[in-house]
């Protein structure tokens, strides 16, 4: 009997693009970045993706003490692989961005490809009000924003995790950040399998259009053969069709609403486990099989849950 493809859902809970005047659902205290973690988890998710925030004003917060309010809450509660940004907010400087993964040691960790523009000011079109200054202000200066990772910060966030078996999701806003990680690659700096998040609908990055989606396919599947495992995500009302595409072509996928508020047109998601759960109907509607956390750890090479720091 033929074997399902096991497909990976990645859930990205809160992120620090969705302000919290957007949606009364995103995830802001440890209360609720835990509670929506373990929610993804049961729904399906096999990874979650987590930043944290400060619980009054939801403005990101990358201070290893804030993820220490969450991250043994969610250990204890439930088996999924757990991956820390090294993102943070893309005003954020990296030695700031990649110290909870210095600090904790996570099986996963994500990092940038490459520098970029990185508007978020269009969302101002469609939220006009805010409870806290820090949102208006945040989306206005994108305007003006380059969320930086160059060389040499790319360099410095592999070589402080370097002891640490973290491994990375290497996340990849365009085509040059594909062939800025096979330059890493070719120095022997990352090892295979690599874990190549493809992101669409960012503006300042690659576009959402299915052409664009198999455009990355094809350069990732030319630079990097059989040494990687290839994800995507889609920004806001992207996220859940580029998700059945890639799908579809052998890849796995990540929602959650640090990407996407919504459900469907109109509708805000009312949690990170209905998107999950969306997903997962489109995985089994297409005859494949959901990932379990310990599948993900054998696909990806990870070191388990046991060897963290927290």
């Amino acid at each position: 009997m033929a074997v399902a493809r096991k497909v990976v859902i990645t859930c990205a809970v809160t992120g620090a693009i969705h302000t919290p005047t957007m949606s009364p659902h995103l995830p802001v205290t440890s209360d609720e970045i835990a509670a929506a973690a373990i929610g993804a988890a049961q729904a399906g998710a096999a990874i979650v993706h987590l930043h944290a925030r400060n619980p009054r004003t939801g403005q990101p917060d990358q201070r290893p003490e804030a993820f220490a309010a969450f991250l043994p809450r969610i250990k204890q509660a439930c088996d999924v692989v757990i991956n820390l940004t090294s993102g943070g907010a893309p005003w954020m400087r990296i030695e700031e961005r990649i110290r909870p993964s210095m600090t904790y040691k996570p099986e996963v960790a994500s990092l940038n490809m490459g520098s970029m523009n990185f508007g978020l000011f269009p969302m101002l079109e469609r939220f006009k009000e805010f409870s806290h200054p820090w949102e208006r202000e945040a989306l206005e200066n994108s305007r003006d924003l380059i969320f930086r990772n160059t060389f040499k910060d790319i360099e410095y966030a592999l070589e402080a995790c370097a002891e640490n078996g973290t491994r990375f999701e290497f996340e990849c806003y365009d085509v040059g950040h594909l062939y800025n990680l096979a330059h890493f690659l070719q120095r022997g700096l990352v090892k295979p399998p690599l874990f190549v998040q493809t992101v669409f609908g960012i503006l300042g990055g690659i576009g959402p259009h299915p052409e664009d989606v198999m455009h990355m396919k094809r350069t990732a599947d030319r630079l990097f053969g059989d040494q990687y495992r290839w994800s995507v995500l889609g920004a806001g009302r992207n996220q859940l069709p580029i998700a059945a595409l890639a799908a579809g072509m052998g890849g796995n996928i990540r929602v959650g609403l640090e990407d996407s508020l919504w459900i469907a047109p109109g509708t805000l998601a009312r949690s990170n486990a209905d998107q999950v759960a969306r997903a997962r109907m489109i995985v089994e509607g297409l005859g494949l099989e959901v990932a379990t956390p310990a599948d993900a750890r054998e696909m990806l090479s990870l070191k388990g849950g046991d060897n963290v720091d927290f």
